[in-house]
């Protein structure tokens, strides 16, 4: 049984939906989510679904080795659905090609930092692009510049807001993240 943990910063719609597609599977589960805000609404999703969660700070993720050491006991692969700090590079190094993100946008178009949820979709209205979509990519320690797993496009029509072209990305969310991560692992351990 291969374990997931999942890194969540926000409302953790991802992660719900992921939990959801790995619960009745037999090789790979969600064993825990962790956030950096201990307000996030991914913590009462994740204690609905019976997922144990844990709230940090900034020490524990780069001043200590105490979520290192965690993750190094407790999972496999690390999916970030929505996380928004940069992971460290002990982090990294310790689970090369074991992260996996999801970034709203046709990467390497607007990646970096800062680019996240809104701020996407609003210069993507902004420049006028024609699609947009999501790129799931593996974690390196450039902000997402890790080597790129998947992409999916969406048209964008003349009448678009970034309301809805955040709609036309969440589908995408929804439809592809669980089933990449899953053939991922499948193909690692095949």
């Amino acid at each position: 049984m291969k374990r997931l943990l999942i890194f969540a910063s926000g409302s953790g719609s991802n992660a719900e939906n992921i939990i959801g597609f790995f619960q009745k599977s037999n090789t790979i589960k969600v064993v825990h989510v962790l956030t950096n805000n201990k307000n996030a609404k991914v913590i009462e999703r994740a204690k609905r679904l019976n997922i144990s969660n844990l709230i940090f700070n900034k020490i524990d993720l780069f001043d200590t080795n105490k979520i290192l050491n965690f993750l190094k006991k407790e999972a496999d692969y690390i999916i970030l659905a929505g996380f928004l700090w940069k992971i460290p590079p002990k982090i990294i190094a310790a689970f090369p090609n074991k992260i996996i993100n999801i970034h709203p946008a046709l990467l390497p178009k607007y990646g970096g930092k800062g680019m996240y949820g809104m701020h996407i979709h609003r210069a993507v209205i902004a420049q006028n692009e024609k699609e947009t979509g999501i790129t799931i990519h593996f974690v390196n320690k450039n902000y997402d510049e890790g080597a790129i797993i998947f992409q999916k496009s969406v048209q964008i029509d003349a009448k678009d807001t970034a309301t809805d072209v955040a709609n036309k990305i969440h589908k995408l969310e929804m439809t592809y993240f669980p089933k990449v991560i899953e053939k991922v692992i499948l193909n690692e351990n095949g």
